[in-house]
């Protein structure tokens, strides 16, 4: 066990809690002391949702260990179904209440509660967040909609007439993006004439549940919470399931062809759409603020992977890490990192996360709030595409990241952090200019220009991650005037320059980089 300030996922029961909340009429019990009781911070704060989660806790406290704690969970366990009048309720025990051994599940069938009660299993230190999400779902999904599976042998009742239908699986509450999401792909699966059975655990009721099995296939949205539980439908109902994850141009066309082929329909209403901008744009766009631009991915698996092949595929830059903090599909980050030819890092230590981006000096970075955080002190532009997120990734507007207008979205999102870039740097080139330095004042002023700022107190100064330190005792180090000249260099090409300097200088025995060394390097890499 490691003391870490920042963590990517939460302990096991935090993704239950997700799977609480996102639905209707569920109520989550969880056996906890008075220090894990913040599922309110989390869902109302961050996410902003106008209702509170459905938990409640034991919140047990330090005299109450010598007594009966199992009482207080039973007593919790019938207040909340008195109180709440759920349809169904889950139980468990949080990371600190599971060291009592007081088996809430046990416990609660003993009170006879007039709905379905399930236990869950969590163990804390062995498993995180995603898994507890994707194991609660599945226990749900295997406890509510098993008894109306066909008995081993029995075929599979004939579908009803009309449309066909699938499930949406996956999306949760606190999910990155996962609201829109779903607006987004039910529009998409309605131009091939499908239509949504049952959107799960997002917004899905108890019943809705129990209706899984009437759906002629599931999409699998988010693989780390949905695919147990699609696998599970797919054995026990025949319904064929979707791989495909709908981020970006080229995937999103994938994933209708995979759903077509799965109805029996052609796909060509689906395939284009009249507001895809992200091809033309990517095209057109001066190339200086995409092609070849160095970017760093990391977040969970399903968001790093389709964020890696859109990068490289659709926006023209050069991949030079892919990572994520799921262990769970690792083998997967593993193959597209392959793909692409670069190392693939599988961690939940941010630091490790950290030195991995500075050894790599990429110009963009695509990650979680950690990374936002990491980017941010190297002074390398950032955009945020997997949880976890904080309350900015929880907009007002309509921005999903899958389908056609997530492809406009991803778009917008990742360059725009290189467009403003590029206006810092300009506005840095002609700070001196007697017209546009901070002396001359507005010029509607005249000649009464402001006094000027201290330099370090310049907001203009933005932090710029080229440092004279050497990463390794064995590299050359920049003197002052070489990097004040390095620094006049674009952002866009200044990591391409500062890479050919250190790899001449390294080759001709400079242990100093003076301005020389760096237009010598120019002049050599230029023939």
């Amino acid at each position: 066990m490691k003391l870490t300030v920042w963590t990517y996922e939460g302990p096991p029961h935090v993704g239950a809690m997700r799977i609480a909340t996102g639905m209707k009429d569920l109520h989550y019990v969880l056996h906890a002391p008075q220090g894990d009781t913040y599922a309110d911070l989390l869902f109302t704060m961050i996410e902003r949702r106008n209702h509170r989660p459905p938990v409640t806790y034991t919140t047990f406290q330090a005299r109450d260990l010598g007594a009966d704690t199992a009482e207080l969970f039973k007593d919790a366990a019938a207040d909340a179904y008195q109180r709440f009048k759920p349809a169904a309720m889950i139980v468990g025990a949080s990371c600190t209440a599971e060291l009592i051994q007081d088996d809430p599940g046990g416990l609660a069938a003993r009170l006879g509660l007039p709905c379905p009660v399930l236990p869950l299993e969590l163990p804390s230190y062995s498993k995180k967040e995603n898994w507890g999400a994707s194991e609660t779902f599945y226990r749900l999904v295997r406890g509510l909609a098993g008894p109306h599976a066909p008995s081993p042998g029995e075929p599979r009742l004939e579908r009803r007439e009309g449309p066909p239908r699938a499930n949406l699986l996956g999306p949760t509450a606190m999910g990155f993006r996962h609201r829109d999401d779903i607006k987004e792909i039910t529009k998409l699966l309605g131009k091939l004439g499908v239509e949504v059975n049952v959107c799960a655990p997002m917004n899905a009721s108890v019943i809705d549940i129990t209706k899984l099995g009437d759906a002629d296939f599931n999409v699998v949205l988010y693989p780390e919470i949905a695919d147990t539980a699609a696998r599970w439908l797919e054995k026990a109902f025949g319904q064929p399931r979707t791989t495909t994850i709908p981020i970006g141009v080229g995937a999103t066309r994938d994933f209708v062809r995979e759903v077509a082929e799965i109805i029996g329909v052609d796909p060509e209403p689906a395939l284009n759409d009249e507001d895809l901008r992200l091809p033309w744009w990517s095209r057109s766009v001066d190339s200086n603020y995409l092609t070849g631009k160095r970017v760093f991915v990391f977040g969970d698996a399903t968001h790093a992977i389709a964020a890696a092949r859109v990068a490289v595929e659709e926006m023209g830059f050069e991949l030079v890490g892919l990572g994520a903090y799921n262990r769970e599909f690792a083998r997967d980050v593993r193959e597209a990192a392959a793909k692409y030819g670069v190392e693939p890092l599988i961690t939940d230590d941010y630091l490790e996360v950290e030195a991995a981006i500075e050894a790599a000096r990429p110009e963009l970075v695509l990650g979680t709030q950690m990374e936002r955080h990491i980017a941010k002190r190297l002074g390398v532009a950032c955009t945020v595409i997997s949880a976890p997120v904080h309350v900015e990734d929880f907009p007002a507007r309509y921005a999903p990241v899958m389908g056609y207008e997530g492809a406009n979205v991803l778009f917008d999102t990742w360059v725009h952090p290189l467009v403003m870039g590029l206006e810092e740097h300009l506005l840095g080139m002609f700070r001196e200019d007697f017209e546009f330095s901070d002396e001359a004042g507005p010029s509607h002023l005249g000649g009464h220009a402001p006094a000027p700022r201290p330099a370090a107190a310049d907001p203009l100064e933005t932090p710029d991650p080229v440092q004279a330190e050497p990463a390794s005792p064995d590299e050359p180090v920049w003197n002052d005037d070489a990097l004040k000249e390095l620094k006049k260099i674009p952002f866009f090409v200044r990591g391409k320059a500062r890479r050919n300097t250190e790899s001449y200088a390294a080759e001709h025995g400079a242990a100093t980089i003076t301005v020389e060394t760096l237009y010598d390097a120019k002049a050599h890499f230029g023939r």
